[in-house]
């Protein structure tokens, strides 16, 4: 489990935004068409897309739920930035499987790191899209290095 403690996850800076705007919850829904990781982790850091291009926050990971979209909207769309039933339903189109991604303890950077430095601190010319998992060392010097808001 410690190789996949945390897992970088591509968010669009519109979704982040609007996590963001909904304070302190219990708990959030990040929704996905079909399947994807994370299926296992411990925290969830937030790499927002550009034009933002930062490692902008992090979460407890709770579980990615997968199945029909109908059935997880009933249970998990309260969750969801997606406000209503029909935004869920035109995001998620023809598909007949969606991601629920749940997570809580939201935490914003203080100071997010820019692209160019998590480009450097892992070796790599880019990212990949759909995320990728970290070890438990390395999620926990990304989170010191961000610090959050107070």
């Amino acid at each position: 489990m410690s190789a996949k403690y945390g897992f970088v996850m591509m968010i669009q800076p519109k979704w982040w935004n609007e996590f963001n705007a909904r304070g302190d919850r219990k708990a959030y829904s990040y929704v996905l068409k079909g399947g994807g990781p994370p299926k296992e982790a411990s925290v969830i850091l937030f790499y927002v897309t550009k034009p933002v291009g930062e490692l902008s926050g992090y979460a407890e990971f709770i579980e990615r739920k997968t199945g029909d979209p109908e059935n997880l909207w009933k249970e998990y769309g309260h969750e969801s930035v997606l406000n209503t039933k029909e935004k869920f339903d035109e995001y998620i189109g023809e598909k007949k499987k969606a991601s629920f991604i749940r997570f809580k303890n939201l935490c914003i950077a203080r100071k997010p790191i820019p692209l160019s430095n998590i480009l450097l601190f892992f070796g790599v010319k880019r990212l990949a899209r759909i995320g990728f998992y970290i070890d438990k060392e390395t999620t926990q010097e990304l989170i010191e290095q961000m610090g959050t808001q107070t």
